[in-house]
């Protein structure tokens, strides 16, 4: 019996470790949300912000985010024209490096779109329309996929940006073709399993989210000038919705809330909830907000409030989720980035401040603050939060924080 018991116990443990090696990195979290399910974080920080563990300051160019698998940290970075992946050990010594290519160097130099680790496998998607599959222990190129050659794809002006999603056996990418619009590949060769028109925009700088409904599992985008649902299993466009600005940009993931979908973008074009019929095949306007229209930085959703910045509307808000009724409006701090955890929104501005903030309706209340003076470039990266450390990168530079 003993025995018995033993056997389950080690079955169970790597049964449990299995499916957490083979669970897919995503960009702004594990729900691809910018909620991080951390607790027992500082609520308040010392008075010159929180202590800086470690710095690694050779990464190269680059907006994008870490990510966390096989007890690596990987990176994506742009050097001397060429685009790598950095895997950084816990402790922020470099493990090994490795290209995938040539990278966008044509305005913001660097890399954009964060890796996406599955097991041993690696995704990365060039700004320049090339997706590599790599080895995830040496960096090895396994396959790679032209987006503009391969599907009819064309580039965009700021260098494509989209983090892919990868689900189960299959990786979804937006090539922004009149024919393939947007497309399903087989994970471990590339092949096309589906092909989709969409609406035949271009892309938009948006990274995909994935809705599993109890009838489907929903892929939403946004291409130039639509929101799209496209049926995951087969490809066929379910819905679309109009929206557009003045530079097609539309880089922040949708939203999905109790039943509905957040879709946002900046230059003043705001963001509109959506809500989704039971199956996902259609949708309908619940509301519009003008204000909310962050370009790049996100929002979060915590007990029916929606946190973020604007961009033109530069103004940091909390809106009801129901209503899109406004709570407050701030400009305390630059527009920028947001993350959530533990009762607690962490914004990184445009101007380099980062601050530590209540997340409750009643007002922006600023607890506590620090400025990001290490690194270069933009203040773009959307922050990271793994195991009790808050992990900024600030182009050539990546700052682990410690939270807890």
């Amino acid at each position: 019996m003993i025995r018995k018991a033993f056997i389950l116990i080690i079955s169970i443990v790597f049964t449990s470790s299995f499916i957490t090696a083979q669970t897919p990195t995503r960009w702004r979290g594990s729900n691809g949300n910018g909620v991080y399910n951390e607790t027992g974080l500082l609520k308040q920080w010392p008075a010159n912000g929180p202590e800086i563990l470690w710095t690694f300051e050779a990464l190269g160019e680059g907006h994008s985010s870490p990510v966390f698998a096989n007890e690596l940290i990987y990176l994506s970075a742009g050097i001397d024209s060429s685009g790598y992946i950095v895997a950084l050990t816990l402790d922020g010594k470099l493990k090994w490096k490795a290209s995938y290519g040539k990278e966008f160097y044509e305005s913001y130099p660097g890399a954009r779109t964060s890796p996406v680790v599955v097991g041993d496998l690696l995704y990365i998607y060039s700004g320049n329309g090339v997706l590599t599959c790599m080895d995830a222990t040496n960096g090895d190129i396994k396959w790679t996929k032209d987006a503009f050659n391969d599907f009819d794809g064309t580039n965009i002006r700021w260098g494509v940006t989209e983090t892919v999603v990868v689900d189960g056996d299959v990786v979804y990418l937006t090539p922004g073709g009149k024919k393939n619009n947007v497309v399903a590949l087989n994970r471990f060769d590339g092949d096309l399993i589906w092909t989709s028109t969409g609406m035949g925009d271009v892309s938009a700088y948006c990274t995909p989210l994935l809705v599993e409904l109890s009838a489907r599992k929903l892929l939403v985008t946004m291409t130039a000038d639509h929101i799209i649902g496209i049926d995951a299993a087969d490809g066929k466009m379910l819905w679309s919705h109009p929206q557009t600005n003045r530079w097609q940009v539309h880089a922040n993931t949708p939203i999905f809330y109790e039943g509905g979908l957040f879709c946002f973008s900046g230059y003043g074009q705001g963001g509109v909830r959506l809500d989704l019929s039971n199956d996902g095949a259609s949708i309908e306007k619940a509301w519009f907000k003008e204000e909310l229209d962050s370009r790049i930085g996100g929002m979060v959703v915590i007990d029916g409030y929606l946190y973020g910045s604007g961009d033109k509307a530069r103004e940091w808000r909390c809106v009801d989720w129901k209503t899109g009724e406004e709570k407050y409006a701030s400009k305390e701090i630059g527009k920028g980035v947001v993350i959530f955890a533990d009762g607690m929104l962490y914004c990184y501005s445009d101007k380099g401040q980062l601050a530590l903030v209540e997340a409750t309706p009643e007002a922006f209340k600023l607890v506590s603050q620090a400025k990001v003076e290490l690194g270069s470039g933009q203040h773009w990266s959307h922050p990271v939060i793994n195991n009790g450390k808050l992990y900024v990168r600030h182009g050539n530079t990546l700052i682990a924080y410690k939270i807890k």
